[in-house]
C-alpha cells in the first residue's frame, strides 16, 4: 500500500460524510498509516490455536468488588471450557 496522503485523507472523510477540516488532514493520514503499520505486524503474528479473545470471560477474582487490576490472580476462562489460565 502507498501512503496516505494529506489530501486521499480529505477526500476519504468527505466521502464518508466525516467532517474534517483541511488543516487535519496530515494528522489524520499520519494516523492512519500508524494504524496500518501495527495491524500489518499483527496479521503477520501466527497465533496457531489460540482462541479468539471474544471466547474469553473476565472473572473477578475478588466476589466484594474490590480494585484488584493488575493482581496476578486475575482469572480468564473460555466459554467452551478449552482454556483456562491464571495469572
Amino acid at each position: 500500500m502507498t501512503a496516505l496522503t494529506p489530501a486521499e485523507a480529505g477526500r476519504w472523510a468527505a466521502r464518508s460524510a466525516v467532517p474534517l477540516p483541511p488543516d487535519r488532514w496530515a494528522e489524520v493520514a499520519a494516523t492512519a498509516e500508524h494504524i496500518h503499520g501495527v495491524l500489518s505486524v499483527l496479521k503477520e503474528l501466527d497465533l496457531g490455536d489460540t482462541a479468539p479473545a471474544a471466547d474469553y470471560l473476565v472473572a473477578d477474582p475478588d466476589p466484594a468488588g474490590h480494585d484488584v487490576a493488575g493482581h496476578a490472580a486475575a482469572e480468564f476462562q473460555v466459554r467452551e471450557g478449552r482454556r483456562r489460565a491464571t495469572r
